[in-house]
């Protein structure tokens, strides 16, 4: 194994899961280089694809520090400062050669939401499962083109099931995750809305919008039919008067 991160990013990826493996820590890749790894559309649709500047991955808070090692043996530069401060949910390591960042999530994701991904870390063997893939871009509130055309490939590429096996997104899961939350619930409506609006100008065969737009609805149905518990229906009473969500700040940029 050499100690100088490759520059084509989704190789890179590859070579800290292989690393990972070999050293029984278990990481799971989300955000665009999974969608890409679990979506053909991303590499093979022209409207689709899309560079991606970063790998964001997740594990575990009881190994935060064997993945220090792992890292600072692949060849990164630990954010020092930000690694004290956040490490217990958090980390980050700078590729300053390719001027590239490595975002870990320990167990919990923060972002405009919270959730807690612990338990599902193992489902699947490289990426986060199919639902919390789609859960980490429904959460975005102020959604960007990027967010849109990750959400597009997972939708064109998958179907909406029930549980995690195969290729299928876990609707179930996503609508289990927004009964329990009416903010979740909220942002997650709003981002399929999005994702419907974009659609109408963004230039995608209309065989392939329609797919789309039937698994928007199939979702967006399983949303609105799971029961809502109590603390879910009083907070839905206060509704958009009160902000529902987090705007975490922006990432500082990698400087070579």
């Amino acid at each position: 194994m050499g100690a100088t991160p490759l520059k084509n990013v989704l190789e890179e990826a590859d070579r800290i899961l292989n690393e990972a493996e070999s050293r029984k820590v278990p990481l799971r890749l989300f955000g665009g280089v999974a969608i890409h790894k679990r979506c053909p559309s991303a590499a093979k649709e022209p409207s689709l694809i899309r560079e991606y500047a970063d790998v964001d991955l997740f594990g575990h808070t009881s190994q935060t520090k064997e993945i220090k090692e792992l890292f600072q043996a692949l060849g990164y530069e630990s954010r020092a400062r930000f690694n004290a401060l956040y490490g217990g949910e958090r980390l980050v390591f700078h590729d300053m050669e390719n001027v590239r960042r490595i975002d870990i999530f320990l167990d919990v994701f923060r972002m405009c939401h919270t959730f807690n991904f612990k338990d599902r870390l193992e489902v699947n063997k490289r990426t986060l499962p199919l639902g919390d893939l789609v859960a980490t871009k429904l959460q975005v509130v102020e959604a960007s083109e990027r967010e849109y055309k990750d959400i597009i490939c997972l939708l064109l590429d998958h179907e909406i099931g029930g549980n995690d096996v195969g290729e299928a997104i876990n609707g179930k899961y996503l609508a289990k995750l927004a009964s329990k939350d009416w903010g979740v619930y909220t942002t997650f409506k709003k981002s399929l809305d999005g994702v419907e609006g974009f659609l109408e100008t963004f230039p995608l065969e209309d065989l392939k919008k329609s797919i789309v737009r039937t698994h928007i609805q199939e979702l967006a149905r399983m949303l609105d039919d799971e029961p809502k518990g109590l603390s879910w229906k009083l907070r839905a009473k206060v509704g958009e008067k009160t902000i529902w969500y987090d705007l975490p700040e922006p990432d500082k940029k990698v400087v070579a």
